[in-house]
């Protein structure tokens, strides 16, 4: 019978942990309650015994907090706040416990600064590429609310939809990358050592003095070319790579890469829906959490993953500043779709703004899934098609003058 490893609270908030054998997760939890205990944390014993061996992944990212980590986290301290644990109980029991060894890092150090009367919040915000701007803003407003255990909950929902659209993203992408990196290897694997005996045979069979179609002695100047400067071209093509994605880290090259998808066909719709869907979710998120309305408005901007959609919500909260509503602002921005203002203003008169856009992100998160699948339908043929159009001109660069030398022969 397997076992499982589990964290759980007694009667007296006191938090228990242990091992426990059972059929399957559902049978552990029923005998945990029939103990009169309260499950936070159940896990498979055989694979928490497996991580304690060397692992590689843990050493080449040892302060790297992956977003799983991060969310079951964050629900396992809103159960534990919720069920009345103290704060710096549930912090360090947590930390114990974990198995990622950045947030075990992590946790100690906020760990110390919130017994030395630091908010949470504030311990929190010391670790930016761990816990976000939206995550440090709505724990600050929970804090102050005295609703932590309900925040932590809807972050935890939040960062679930946020790694799921990513996740898609990221899928949807893995296939066409892969078919041109293939494209580009067959590329320079033709040129380098297919071409050139090829061009070596054409010589032998048409002497010296054959004239070669033009497209022949264009793909043989080529490879000509690339055979001959080969230990140039592939450091200069891998550098000029490398530029380029430092390049594009930088707020300039961010920026113009943002504004130049925005402008390509099919990507654009996906990019715009994922950000609207993002903006929605997060922006009701910390509503919900009673931020006010202009720091909401900044935290998302810097949240939603795209620098054109980021200088419209800070135009936008300077608007609001100056007395204007935001959904009247949303309305005279094309990026944003007109369902979005009028959601807002339907919100913003009923009062139930987070209400409303948590709407936005569920159906924009809908289309985001439709915009991929179509996507995906699409590069599939096209990028076949390039491939089969790169076979096809070197088979015809190669064939043309065969057949020539053919005819010369019969002649």
């Amino acid at each position: 019978m397997p076992s499982f490893l589990f964290i759980a609270v007694n009667g007296n908030n006191k938090i228990i942990a242990g091992k426990l054998d059972g059929a399957d997760r559902s049978a552990v939890i029923a005998a945990l309650n029939n103990q009169g205990l309260r499950p936070i944390s159940i896990k498979d014993g055989a694979s928490g015994t497996a991580k304690k061996g060397f692992d590689f992944d843990s050493l080449l990212n040892s302060n790297k907090v992956k977003i799983d980590d991060l969310v079951m986290f964050t629900r396992q301290l809103s159960a534990m706040v919720g069920a009345g644990v103290p704060l710096l109980r549930a912090l360090s029991s947590l930390q114990q416990h974990t198995e990622s060894v950045g947030l075990k890092k992590t946790l100690t150090t906020v760990i110390k600064d919130v017994e030395g009367g630091s908010p949470l919040a504030d311990a929190l915000g010391k670790y930016p590429n761990t816990f976000s701007d939206v995550y440090v803003n709505m724990v600050r407003a929970g804090e102050a609310a005295g609703i932590l255990d309900e925040i932590l909950k809807r972050l935890a929902m939040q960062q679930e939809k946020n790694s799921t659209i990513r996740k898609k993203v990221k899928s949807a992408m893995a296939y066409p990358m892969v078919l041109i990196v293939i494209t580009f290897i067959a590329f320079f694997g033709l040129m380098l050592f297919v071409i050139p005996k090829i061009g070596k045979i054409l010589g032998d069979l048409g002497g010296p003095d054959a004239k070669l179609p033009v497209l022949t002695r264009g793909m043989l100047a080529i490879s000509g070319f690339m055979t001959t400067y080969w230990y140039i071209l592939i450091p200069l093509v891998v550098g000029g790579v490398m530029l380029l994605m430092r390049y594009i880290k930088t707020p300039v090259g961010k920026s113009q890469l943002h504004h130049f998808v925005l402008k390509v066909p099919g990507i654009k719709l996906i990019i715009m829906k994922v950000a609207i869907a993002r903006f929605a979710r997060t922006f009701a998120a910390l509503m919900g959490a009673g931020v006010a309305v202009l720091e909401a408005l900044n935290v998302t901007a810097r949240a939603v993953g795209n620098v054109v959609y980021e200088k419209a919500l800070v135009d936008a909260a300077e608007a609001v500043k100056n007395g204007a509503t935001l959904s009247s602002v949303i309305e005279k921005n094309p990026i944003f779709p007109s369902i979005v203002a009028q959601m807002l203003a339907v919100g913003e008169e009923t009062g139930q703004t987070d209400v409303v856009l948590l709407k936005v992100a569920d159906f924009y998160e809908e289309e985001v899934d439709v915009a991929i699948d179509s996507l995906s339908s699409i590069i599939e043929p096209v990028m076949i098609v390039l491939m089969g159009s790169m076979v096809g001109l070197i088979a015809a660069s190669v064939m043309g003058p065969i057949a020539g030398l053919a005819q010369n022969i019969k002649g």
